[in-house]
């Protein structure tokens, strides 16, 4: 009887058996390493977007505090201030303010400007463009000239809402021009807008919504007129 000796190699089979654990391991790495760069990605993308906000809030709050209105309206050689928001979809406010700031030595300007914010149909990607205009010097025509650029993009909805100093109501739409609000700011503004943030998923794209709300207190406005209170019997507490 012959005996064999011991097998000094692997079997055909046996290679193909660790040549298979070897690629299973290796697709299960690349898939988990796939995963971490796409979460990275989409991190990444989500700060960027939040520090674009940051800055566009940032750039809202400053000029909304120091919005203002003049009170010589009869004087000679001096336009009427004003403070007109739309409520439309999305909202349009036009206003005058005291946060320009000077960027050249010497320059024939001052820290009074007239801002407008509005939206336009985003020429590439979805949602609208929240537009900036400011112009240099007070004039009649608040809504022309100066200088215009994009101040957020991808943006899904821009809403404002205005606290009446008088009624201590939020209302949709102010107008300095008409009789109720005549020649007076809202005591706040508060400002509600979303961003629309493109998200690939493997070779799907899909869209997440950034909600962004912030409530601005004008520094020139009037302070709010509290009610007095009552007491049980009806009367006002003295």
């Amino acid at each position: 009887m012959i005996r064999r000796g011991n097998r000094g190699g692997m079997a055909l089979v046996e290679v193909m058996v660790a040549v298979m654990l070897i690629v299973i391991m290796s697709m299960a790495s690349f898939a988990i390493l796939q995963d971490s760069i796409d979460t990275r990605e989409v991190l990444s993308e989500r700060d960027e977007v939040t520090r674009a906000s940051r800055v566009v809030l940032g750039r809202i709050r400053r000029e909304l505090t120091l919005a203002y209105l003049t009170k010589n309206v009869e004087a000679i050689n001096t336009y009427e201030t004003v403070f007109v928001g739309t409520d439309d979809n999305p909202d349009r406010v036009i206003f005058d303010t005291l946060s320009h700031q000077r960027i050249y030595r010497d320059s024939r300007e001052c820290d009074q400007t007239e801002v407008t914010w509005w939206t336009e149909d985003a020429d590439t990607g979805p949602g609208y463009t929240l537009f900036h205009r400011e112009g240099p010097r007070i004039d009649d025509e608040p809504d022309k000239d100066g200088v215009i650029y994009p101040l957020a993009y991808n943006v899904r909805t821009f809403d404002l809402r205005y606290l009446d100093g008088n009624t201590n109501e939020w209302v949709p739409q102010w107008d300095t021009r008409t009789v109720d609000q005549a020649n007076r700011l809202p005591r706040a503004v508060q400002v509600g807008f979303v961003l629309i943030l493109e998200e690939r998923d493997g070779n799907r794209t899909h869209t997440v919504d950034v909600p962004l709300l912030t409530t601005v207190v004008l520094h020139y406005a009037d302070p709010l007129k509290i009610t007095p209170l009552e007491d049980l019997s009806g009367q006002e507490q003295q």
